[in-house]
């Protein structure tokens, strides 16, 4: 892939709009570039897109698993006065949300925009000044005068609202600017790895796997998993990014290379896959970090727990201002884990399965 191509894909997957519960746009976006190197695609009763890359006969199975859904809002009343209350899926943090743009996607597919409506501090009280609104509190303007105008122009309650934040790179060529980078990001890596291997031999069979409902509970990856019955599996995801100010001297930074996971609030990476993993990186060159997430989670929280167990870890790209409308990602660290993930998925065969295994035994 070019880098010119590179960036328009990474623009699409990023401003399509599909919050969790109401995916199918990016699903359809994840199968457009999937389509001309899966052997098959299938879906599971949630939604999740799982694209097949066949191996050989007796080899292990490897999902790659990136969640595309995205933190947004639903329609939950409607007001007298044209006004639009919303209620949050996913999580938001009252501060980033008052006085931004966004996208209601009707149910016939219309596009409506709205601002998240602000007041301006004159002769507000200090203390409603100093405290953090509520997203109950809030509400989205789209310029009209009444109820009717709203219904008229289709938005109904349970609607999905997005943030609207146009892709920008920003001014050292390196940052991206975009919304619902978490996990987009995660999503491009799994396409792009499957896209890498056309015409490479591989023992594995590699399963990319686009899953639903991650930023509500996990739960497309549980399906998928359950679906896919594979052997190994890698969350990929965005974790955070400590290079702000005021922010713990962590390694994890934009720039600093692929993250590789030891632990979240989910899941424990298992040591035999995590060695190997940093065996290969080692082999090949690729800059890569440590993760260690105390909170939060990643589909392999749900990924590990299936069957008599998964061998599971999550490899992320670091992210500014994730859960917001606007986030910040480094094409190097994404560039790092796309050929991370590559290397390591034409690397495993049964007998490799075997030796990580023995890690726990």
């Amino acid at each position: 892939m070019t880098d010119k191509k590179r960036l328009a894909f990474l623009q699409e997957l990023s401003e399509v709009e599909g919050v969790s519960g109401r995916e199918q746009e990016v699903g359809r976006v994840f199968k457009k570039h999937v389509s001309d190197y899966a052997s098959r695609i299938e879906y599971d009763n949630l939604g999740s897109i799982i694209a097949y890359k066949d191996g050989q006969k007796d080899e292990p199975v490897i999902m790659l698993s990136g969640h595309i859904d995205e933190v947004g809002f639903l329609v939950h009343r409607i007001e007298d006065q044209g006004y639009i209350r919303f209620h949050p899926i996913g999580g938001w943090w009252g501060h980033v949300v008052l006085a931004q743009t966004v996208r209601i996607t009707t149910s016939e597919g219309k596009k409506i925009f709205g601002v998240v409506g602000a007041q301006p501090p004159h002769g507000m009280p200090l203390e409603q000044r100093n405290r953090v609104m509520e997203i109950k509190d809030m509400y989205i303007d789209i310029g009209v005068k009444n109820k009717e105008e709203v219904e008229k122009l289709g938005v109904r309650v349970g609607d999905m609202i997005t943030p609207y934040t146009p892709f920008r790179v920003m001014n050292d060529n390196k940052t991206l600017l975009g919304k619902a980078w978490d996990n987009r990001v995660g999503a491009a890596i799994a396409i792009e790895v499957l896209q890498n291997l056309k015409d490479v031999d591989h023992k594995a069979t590699v399963v990319a796997a686009g899953t639903v409902q991650e930023e509500v509970g996990l739960r497309g990856a549980r399906t998928a998993a359950y679906h896919i019955k594979p052997d190994i599996a890698f969350a990929l995801d965005v974790t955070m990014s400590y290079d702000l100010p005021g922010a713990p001297n962590h390694p994890t930074k934009l720039g600093a290379g692929v993250a590789l996971s030891i632990m979240d609030g989910s899941v424990i990476a298992h040591r035999g896959l995590f060695d190997f993993v940093e065996k290969i990186a080692k082999e090949k060159g690729i800059k890569y970090t440590y993760d260690l997430m105390t909170a939060g989670g990643t589909d392999a929280g749900e990924i590990h727990k299936q069957y008599a167990g998964v061998v599971t870890m999550t490899i992320s790209v670091p992210c500014r201002y994730f859960h917001s409308h606007v986030s910040l990602v480094h094409i190097d660290d994404y560039l790092e884990a796309v050929k991370l993930v590559t290397e390591v998925v034409k690397a495993i065969d049964q007998k490799t399965l075997a030796e990580i295994k023995q890690a726990k035994q």
